[in-house]
């Protein structure tokens, strides 16, 4: 008699996720597993006809900030719309443990600063059934998801907890603060930690200003935690840096002697900036010369602009500082348009300063001459004489007035698109440079963050549509880095590649139908918050562990998603 398996996808192109070329094979899933590839004789106890269609291995995204939502949600969305079925979040330093009782806000301020998730959502959604780091995996350990999820240790959590004030005015850290720093770092591996990340930019603040706590550690604290992670049982560090202390080749020899001091892999955040156009060169660079010679350091890159989305649904908008608008702020959608469009306020918005009042740290790197009109569908590369200053230079009026009038079109549901990195010529081409590189790694999606003026999560459908369908980079390679090299850079060993023994995440994707969304704002935080989401058209199913968790868009109901702990994870031989 045939096998009865679980499941079984026929008919599909199969792009493995190591870089081979596609084959046509059917694939038969049980317990969670790939039992085969090829020709399956059997039948399933569901099946999906995929002729015509990829199946490729569920996505892993290594940048994401669901520290907050994966308490209170089991759909991960919007990552888990653009395929991915592994998330790794905790990055940039920020996250929600340890903590101490009386550090909570603190800790949701620095959230709502840095990933712009709204206190109100925070303070309702998380119940803080944890103080250690082990305790916040043993919550999330307890409610199911569509997605699995991966914890790293933000060093901020690690240092208000140790240092408590002293970590807010950027104190150095005594040997005594080290050591315990060291322990807490040992703990949380032991207990299942991926990592940990820290942060060394002077982006990331709270509301108020405040810089992140660790913007100044030093050395010698980077590799006490570091090294209590190899003494847990391992992990990676991962870091985001300025890198201009004094310039990126010192502070990069930093984390040389890092990673030679404690042999844990590094993977840092590369972009393209537009003030510093050929710093990203140096340290690709850099890194590979580190590759090289067998150190395991790692930049992980956009493929697009690093871009926002001012509007007035919006958490920003060009004229959120204005003491006229901030007087409106607070009115619905609707009444804040009928403000806006009375002649008398359109004037003294547009006389005064949007940038003294501003609690926006990215205020000052905004420019008409690199904002955009952001349609349906979305561009996110669209050509320099569309910008706002081009347009309004052609109308014959002030870029700021056409962006006012932009904020209002569709009764105030338009957007403009600002490009902050990865955009300095107008191109795409630091991140075509960087998707060349074999040492480089595809990431920075931020999914779970930046609600109100961000939507990257959609980076692995990008990747797929522009690189693939319109440049031409085959999509086995593009495939690839999303699925397998991410996995390998994380630390996980069993998915990330269509292969017997490997844990069962897929997509089945129609070619011809993939597309991005243009991104809408919805109001389903916890306390009423509102966030962008973005979906994707041309997915057909989303397989988690054998289970279809979406068909067309839509989620099954099925949640098969775990933490996963590393160290716990059952490695199989790709």
């Amino acid at each position: 008699m045939a096998a009865r398996h679980d499941l079984v996808i026929r008919n599909g192109t199969v792009i493995d996720g190591t870089g081979a070329a596609p084959r046509e094979a059917d694939i038969a899933i049980e317990d969670g597993r790939i039992a085969a590839i090829g020709r399956i004789e059997g039948s399933g106890a569901e099946e999906i006809d995929a002729r015509g269609d990829l199946v490729t291995p569920g996505f892993v995204d290594i940048h994401t900030h669901y520290d907050g939502q994966a308490v209170w949600d089991s759909h991960l969305q919007p990552s888990a719309w653009h395929g991915v079925t592994t998330v790794v979040m905790g990055n940039c330093g920020v996250g929600f443990a340890p903590v101490k009782p009386g550090d909570r806000n603190r800790l949701i301020e620095l959230m709502e600063g840095v990933e712009d998730i709204p206190a109100p959502a925070l303070h309702e959604g998380l119940d803080f059934r944890w103080e250690s780091f082990a305790e916040y995996l043993d919550v999330l350990e307890q409610r199911p998801r569509d997605t699995d999820i991966c914890t790293l240790l933000p060093h901020a959590a690690i240092r208000v907890n140790v240092m408590g004030d002293r970590a807010m005015r950027l104190e150095d850290a005594t040997p005594a603060d080290i050591a315990a720093m060291r322990t807490i770092a040992r703990d949380a591996a032991a207990a299942g930690a991926f990592g940990f990340s820290t942060s060394r930019t002077i982006s990331h603040k709270t509301l108020a200003g405040d810089p992140t706590p660790s913007l100044r550690a030093q050395e010698d604290e980077l590799i006490g935690i570091a090294r209590g992670l190899g003494e847990g049982g391992g992990g990676l560090v991962e870091l985001v840096s300025d890198w201009n202390t004094p310039d990126p080749a010192t502070e990069f020899a930093m984390v040389r002697r890092l990673v030679e001091a404690t042999r844990r892999p590094v993977l840092f955040s590369l972009t393209a900036r537009h003030d510093r156009t050929e710093a990203w060169r140096e340290l690709l660079a850099l890194s590979d010369a580190a590759a090289a010679e067998g150190l395991p350091i790692r930049p992980v890159f956009p493929p697009r602009p690093i871009g926002i989305l001012l509007g007035l649904q919006g958490s920003q908008n060009p004229f959120s500082g204005t003491p006229s608008y901030k007087a409106i702020a607070h009115l619905p959608l609707a009444q804040r348009v009928q403000a806006m469009r009375d002649p008398a306020m359109r004037a003294r918005i547009l006389s005064e300063d949007p940038v003294a009042g501003s609690s926006f740290p990215l205020i000052t790197r905004l420019s008409y001459e690199r904002m955009f009109p952001f349609g349906d569908p979305p561009d996110y590369a669209p050509p320099r004489e569309a910008s706002i200053a081009a347009r309004a230079q052609r109308a014959g009026i002030t870029a700021a007035e056409l962006a006012y009038d932009t904020l209002l079109a569709e009764d105030g549901h338009g957007f403009i698109f600002a490009p902050l990195t990865n955009f300095a010529d107008y191109t795409l081409s630091a991140s075509g440079e960087c998707l060349r590189h074999p040492n480089a790694v595809v990431g920075l999606s931020d999914g779970g963050a930046h609600v109100g003026f961000i939507s990257d999560g959609s980076f692995p459908t990008f990747l797929l549509t522009h690189w693939g369908m319109r440049e031409g980079i085959p999509l086995p390679e593009l495939i690839r880095r999303q699925t397998s090299d991410t996995a390998r850079a994380a630390g996980l060993r069993d998915r990330g590649v269509l292969a017997p023994g490997m844990k069962a995440d897929l997509n089945v994707i129609d070619p011809d139908r993939l597309a991005l969304q243009a991104p809408r704002m919805v109001a389903d935080l916890p306390a009423g918050g509102r966030r962008l989401l973005q979906r994707a058209r041309g997915y057909r199913a989303t397989v988690v562990a054998g289970a279809v968790t979406y068909r067309d868009g839509e989620a099954t109901g099925a949640l098969p998603g775990r933490l996963v702990r590393r160290g716990k994870v059952r490695h199989v031989p790709a």
